[in-house]
């Protein structure tokens, strides 16, 4: 086995990094929390419901995750509930006792609704979100994407406010390509705020942000990439193949030909999962994102699932194995 590649920069003792120029804390991969209570996409309700997600948030504290995503629009404000209705129930339960789990760090994100187009209705989404989730403030707030008609600078100056307010820690961006992120940052940097995060999305299947500058730039600016559907929706598991295609919507974006297109890079994986003592297909793809520098935030429906992504934890590709799957994706991709 080749000598490990170094770890992501910024890590510090205990295994957490810093949330960019922050003081804030966070795990090397988070929790995403989409799947908790959307029903059109993930059909919440139907296979799972709350208490096998309240397990999902148990077992990753347990192994050591303490960074949670959530957002408003994840199922109408139902991931915001709940993760907030674990949070409480999680601290009501460790009052007095001398646990060593991880404070849970909270992250939810602003959408720029068509009829939002003043900063102040930025602060206002941020106080509905901090009602649902039960708390005074939170660890970080994102603008969720960069939508018209109101332009970025708009939603940098709305951050700014929520800082000052005291409802937020710290402030990032999600889906912002290089020049939205510029502009952002530097209006953050006249009120002296570090802009902490850019959340894109980012995997083996779709490298975009390696060569729009998006990843330059993060680490140009000490901006934490957070790379949100690390495994593809669940492509990178090695569960789905041409005769086993995902249901629903999944299946129509990723149909038979490219299934059978990332067969290769998923054989490649399951080789390099072996050579470390039986990894998975998704720890590898995991494992990768954190070799890259980036904090990649996996779902999680169930205690099962959150515990095969803490799997990805503990151990670092070598130099030679992120080559080929370099190599094994960018075949994928051209």
């Amino acid at each position: 086995m080749e000598e490990s590649i170094s770890k992501p920069e910024g890590e510090l003792i205990g295994g957490q990094i810093k949330l960019g120029k922050t003081d804030i804390l966070i795990s090397p991969m988070g929790v995403g929390t989409w799947a908790w209570g959307d029903r059109m996409f993930w059909s919440f309700g139907r296979d799972y419901g709350d208490a096998e997600v309240k397990d999902a948030f148990e077992v990753s504290l347990e192994a050591g995750l303490n960074f949670f995503d959530s957002a408003e629009v994840y199922g109408n404000g139902k991931s915001e509930s709940l993760l907030g209705q674990f949070v409480a129930e999680k601290q009501a339960g460790k009052e007095g006792s001398q646990g060593s789990q991880p404070k849970a760090v909270i992250a939810t994100k602003f959408m720029p609704l068509p009829w939002r187009l003043f900063q102040g209705d930025l602060v206002r989404a941020l106080q509905r979100s901090l009602k649902r989730l039960g708390m005074g403030s939170v660890d970080l707030y994102q603008v969720h994407w960069p939508y018209p008609p109101a332009p970025v600078e708009t939603w940098a100056r709305g951050l700014a406010d929520a800082v000052k307010a005291g409802l937020t820690r710290a402030v990032g961006v999600s889906n912002y390509n290089a020049a939205q992120m510029r502009r952002s940052w530097n209006v953050l940097a006249e009120y002296g705020i570090p802009l902490a995060s850019n959340q894109v999305e980012y995997h083996l299947l779709n490298r975009s942000i390696e060569r729009n500058g998006v990843l330059d730039l993060c680490r140009e600016l000490g901006v934490t990439l957070i790379a949100y559907s690390p495994l593809a929706m669940g492509m990178l598991t090695g569960k789905y193949t041409r005769e086993n295609p995902p249901p629903g919507i999944r299946g129509r974006q990723y149909g038979r030909s490219k299934l059978v297109r990332m067969q290769p890079l998923i054989q490649l994986m399951r080789e390099i999962g072996h050579a470390h003592h039986s990894k998975t297909p998704a720890q590898v793809a995991l494992n990768w994102l954190m070799c890259k520098g980036t904090v990649p935030i996996p779902g999680a429906k169930n205690a099962h699932q959150a515990q095969d992504n803490a799997g990805a934890l503990g151990w670092s590709l070598s130099t030679d194995e992120m080559a080929a799957l370099d190599k094994a994706s960018d075949d994928y991709s051209h």
